[in-house]
């Protein structure tokens, strides 16, 4: 069964045809990264203008790479939601008319639902239940997998997501966008115990808070500046990357053990960071679970992961008509139909 995702929930425009959701046909992505990056962060408007202007091309060559005419599709997955809302909708309406004009059923994909299906390309033997840790640029999310469309949120961020912590102490250190890879490199020749960095309180045992993170990290340049001193860059970037990955296993290790979890993943953008997949294998390791990583090209977003999730979706029924809208916000334990 070959299914094509459409993926334009931020500044990537991608599209792939992932086979019965595991085997990878095709993966094309065009990225307004770039762009974006000249303005420390991503700009919505831009981010919509540059997805209306690539979608059909990246759309054309992932089929034609697939070797598959639209007619020869079984569906056509969209992420829906969340995301930016001008960029999720023009994702959204072209895979509308695509599925229309070739009598294709129509499938949207929770985008973060997306993110834990990287992990079915990367590990085909994977299958659910599984307790995955979803970190990107606007998600923290630690989710049991209970099925391949059910899930149940354990914890979550309660104010800034993990991977924005990541570029707003980025651009606080003078570092590119997108901060992640940026203050991962800069960490690479510092020293994680440099400087002393809190770990916030939050209510909840699996939730997580990274504000006060940001926030400390900011004082302490701010301090150095009116002092006139000079904070070692590589060094507060490796103290801050040794704070925010130590917090996120930490927690992540805390609900494998408390709900007996044999499988541990990671999934998302921050996913790709070799700090926190350290830490959480050094757990796994310890406490004899599995554990599961997406292979490196599957971390960011990718319509990859959606073409795999639409494939389970399908499955469960889950299609949708031509009223679909985009949304903004959505949690990933919604109920269909949406």
């Amino acid at each position: 069964m070959y299914i094509l995702g459409i993926e334009s929930t931020c500044d990537e425009t991608a599209a792939s045809v992932v086979e019965d959701g595991r085997v990878l046909k095709s993966s094309v992505i065009a990225s307004s990264c770039a762009e974006q990056a000249l303005y420390g962060g991503v700009v919505p408007e831009i981010a919509s203008r540059r997805h209306i202007e690539a979608i059909s091309a990246t759309v054309g060559q992932a089929l034609e790479e697939a070797e598959l005419k639209p007619e020869q599709l079984d569906g056509i997955a969209v992420s829906f939601a969340p995301g930016l809302i001008g960029a999720v909708l023009v994702g959204v309406n072209f895979a509308k008319g695509l599925a229309y004009s070739v009598s294709k059923p129509l499938i949207p994909v929770h985008h973060l639902r997306g993110h834990i299906a990287a992990l079915y390309l990367t590990h085909p033997d994977l299958e659910p239940p599984f307790l995955c840790l979803v970190a990107s640029g606007g998600h923290s999310h630690i989710v049991q997998v209970e099925d391949y469309t059910h899930f149940h949120v354990l914890g979550r961020t309660v104010d800034d997501a993990a991977g924005e912590a990541f570029d707003k102490v980025a651009r606080t250190l003078g570092l590119p966008y997108p901060g992640g890879p940026s203050v991962s490199k800069a960490a690479v020749t510092g020293d994680p115990h440099a400087y002393r960095l809190p770990v916030p309180h939050v209510e909840g045992k699996y939730n997580v808070s990274f504000s006060g993170l940001k926030t400390a990290v900011l004082n302490r340049v701010n301090q150095a500046e009116m002092k006139g001193e000079t904070i070692s860059v590589p060094d507060m970037a490796a103290s801050f990357q040794e704070r925010i990955a130590s917090i996120l296993a930490e927690k992540l290790l805390l609900a494998a053990q408390d709900t007996g979890a044999k499988t541990l993943c990671l999934a998302g953008g921050v996913a790709a960071n070799g700090r926190l997949r350290q830490l959480v294998n050094e757990g796994a390791q310890k406490h004899r679970m599995r554990l599961c990583l997406p292979h490196l090209r599957f971390c960011g977003d990718n319509g990859a992961m959606i073409a795999a999730q639409g494939y389970y979706e399908l499955q469960a029924g889950h299609t949708a008509g031509l009223r679909l809208n985009g949304l903004a916000t959505l949690p990933i334990d919604f109920e269909y139909p949406v």
